[in-house]
């Protein structure tokens, strides 16, 4: 299986999805190559935006909006991680338990973590997949 993650611009039940990856969701996972800026240390939504899209555009993992929410719980307390810019930073949820900066160290055991958390319903936009962007490792011998 994979490292799940959702993306949104925004915070709570209003916020915009823009797009969800299958693998490497952690936050060492979302930084982009090189010498590029990451996504998690982007200050404004323009921003955020061009490189969530930059970052989309090198992997075959990702679910756009267009494509239908991918996975079979219907919000974001379930996936692995979520990242939402929201008033000028990037913070990161794990498994909806709260909010943390994402450029700081993720608090252990949850400690630190700021909730309550609430995501969008997505369950009227879900469309399932079990293809490549489901992070799903099948094995037949």
């Amino acid at each position: 299986m994979g490292t799940r993650a959702d993306f949104y611009v925004g915070r709570g039940k209003k916020a915009e999805w823009i797009g969800s990856i299958a693998w490497d969701g952690y936050p060492s996972g979302i930084s982009l190559k090189n010498d590029r800026p990451t996504i998690l240390s982007a200050k404004t939504e323009k921003t955020f935006r061009k490189q969530v899209s930059a970052f989309f555009a090198e992997r075959k993992d990702v679910s756009l909006p267009a494509d239908g929410w991918p996975w079979p719980w219907d919000d974001s307390c379930t996936s692995d991680y979520a990242y939402a810019f929201d008033g000028g930073k990037v913070y990161a949820c794990p498994f909806g338990h709260g909010w943390f900066v994402a450029t700081k160290e993720q608090p252990e055991d949850d400690a630190g973590l700021k909730g309550p958390v609430e995501f969008p319903d997505m369950s009227a936009k879900k469309h399932v997949t079990l293809g490549k962007r489901s992070g799903l490792i099948t094995v037949s011998g």
